[in-house]
C-alpha cells in the first residue's frame, strides 16, 4: 500500500474515508449522486493523480440472494471490459464483505450529467443536441452490438455525462444493465418510469427498449422537461405509457424534424430503428464525420 494510504490522506490533505483494498484507490465522503440501490462518491486515484467515482452498492438491498449477488459481480466485471469512448470507464470492481457492499471506480465528466447541464445551458442550438445525441447512439451501437449483447436498461438524462469543455458525451451507469447474449431478450422489470419502454412492463423486451429510452432523453434535451412529468405517480405514468399515451412536452417539440425522430424512436418495438440505423438516420446528414470525432477523441 502506498504510503500516502496509510494515514487515509492524499497530499493536499484531505482526509479519505475509505480505500479500496489494493490501496490505489481513497474515498472521500462527498456524494457526487445516490440512487435507488447505489451511491457514488467523488475519490482520488493516487497512481494516475486523477479525480474519479467510487460506486457504492448496498447489497443487502439485493435480499442477500447469493445468485443475484454473485451475477450483479459478474455484470459490473464485465463492464470493466468495455472499451468505448461513449461508454464511461470502470477501472476497478471489488466485493467488500465485511460491509456488504460491491464497489466498483469509474472515471468522472467534468461537467456532470446531461440533465443538470442542460438546464445550466439553457440556450443550445439543435446542432449541439444533435452531437450529443449522435454519441449516445454510438455508445448505444456499442453496447448493443456487444458480444454478449447488453441493454443499459435505465437510460436517462442523469446517466449520461459530459466534458462540456469539449462537448464530449458519455453512457454512464451500466450497474444495472442486462447481459442478454444471443437471445436479446431480458425479463426483468427494472429502470425509471418516464424513460421505460412498454415492452419492459411486459417482462419480456429486447435493446430496442434502450432506443425507446434514448428518444425519451432526447425529448428532455428538447424541452427541459421530463417526459411524463403531468403525471404525479408512477401508476399514472404506467397507465399512459401502456396504452400508447405520448408525454405531454412531445407537443411542445418546435421542430418538425425533430418531433418525427423522438417519434421514430419511442415507436412500437418493431417498428423501431436500432441504434446502427439510427446512426444512418437524415437526422445526422448535416454533422459531419469529423465534428464529432473532433470531441471525442
Amino acid at each position: 500500500m502506498p504510503a500516502a494510504s496509510t494515514n487515509m490522506s492524499d497530499r493536499e490533505g484531505e482526509s479519505f474515508v475509505e480505500v479500496d483494498p489494493t490501496g490505489r484507490f481513497g474515498r472521500y465522503n462527498d456524494l457526487l449522486g445516490a440512487g435507488a440501490v447505489k451511491k457514488v462518491y467523488r475519490a482520488f486515484d493516487q497512481e494516475e493523480g486523477i479525480e474519479v467515482a467510487w460506486n457504492q452498492v448496498k447489497l443487502t438491498n439485493f435480499s442477500e440472494d447469493p445468485v443475484l449477488i454473485n451475477r450483479l459481480q459478474s455484470e459490473v466485471q464485465l463492464l470493466r471490459t468495455l472499451k468505448n469512448k461513449y461508454i464511461i470507464v470502470c477501472y476497478s470492481v471489488w466485493r467488500d464483505r465485511e460491509h456488504n457492499t460491491l464497489n466498483f471506480i469509474t472515471e468522472v465528466c467534468t461537467s456532470g450529467n446531461l440533465r443538470s447541464y442542460r438546464k445550466k445551458h439553457r440556450h443550445v442550438s439543435i446542432k449541439a443536441l444533435k452531437k450529443w445525441s449522435k454519441q449516445v447512439l454510438e455508445g448505444l451501437e456499442y453496447l448493443h452490438t456487444h458480444d454478449p449483447c447488453i441493454i443499459h436498461r435505465d437510460l436517462n438524462c442523469s446517466n449520461i455525462f459530459i466534458n462540456g469543455n469539449i462537448g464530449q458525451v458519455k453512457i454512464g451507469d451500466l450497474g444495472l444493465a442486462a447481459i442478454v447474449g444471443r437471445s436479446h431478450c431480458a425479463h426483468s422489470i427494472i429502470g425509471t418510469p418516464e424513460y421505460m419502454a412498454p415492452e419492459l412492463y411486459e417482462e419480456d423486451y429486447t435493446e430496442m427498449v434502450d432506443i425507446y429510452s434514448f428518444g425519451m432523453c432526447l425529448l428532455e434535451m428538447v424541452t427541459m422537461e421530463i417526459p411524463y412529468s403531468e403525471c404525479d405517480s408512477v401508476a399514472k405514468i404506467y397507465k399512459k405509457v401502456t396504452s400508447g399515451v405520448r408525454p405531454r412536452a412531445l407537443n411542445t417539440v418546435p421542430d418538425p424534424e425533430v418531433k418525427a425522430f423522438i417519434e421514430k424512436c419511442i415507436a412500437q418495438p418493431r417498428a423501431r430503428p436500432s441504434a446502427s440505423e439510427l446512426l444512418k438516420d437524415p437526422f445526422f446528414s448535416d454533422l459531419k464525420d469529423d465534428e464529432i470525432e473532433s470531441v471525442s477523441t
